[in-house]
């Protein structure tokens, strides 16, 4: 008869036990996608539509999805109960979070320019 992987781990040296425990930590850590964090949270699809006012079959294609927008994540994220953070990894660096988008509360580049009318941008002229 097999031995059982408890048994395999049990006769090892107790540094490579604490070195497979933690890696088993860090890997329950790791979330595999929407639907695992939702269930982690334990909430229903039927919840996060409420919460995010759409239909339970738009949560089930957000689940699906491997390309979205980041405000799509951050609301479901946010509808589970959690809070969207956003890291960079850069070689040779400390991670570093992002904590918004763009500039709150700068103008833009367009606005910042000096306003135009459509007859100074190639529209018609108030004929």
């Amino acid at each position: 008869m097999g031995r059982s992987l408890q048994d395999i781990i049990a006769a090892l040296p107790p540094e490579e036990q604490e070195a497979i425990d933690a890696r088993y930590q860090d890997l329950k850590q790791e979330v595999e996608g929407l639907r695992e964090l939702r269930q982690i949270a334990g909430k229903a699809q039927a919840e996060i539509a409420s919460a995010l006012n759409i239909k339970q079959p738009s949560v089930s294609q957000i689940e699906r999805q491997t390309d979205m927008y980041l405000s799509t994540l951050r609301s479901y994220v946010e509808a589970v109960g959690g809070e969207l953070e956003l890291t960079v990894k850069l070689p040779k660096r400390p991670a570093l979070r992002i904590h918004q988008l763009g500039d709150v509360g700068a103008p833009t580049q367009a606005a910042a320019r000096s306003p135009r009318t459509r007859a100074q941008i190639g529209g018609r002229r108030g004929r």
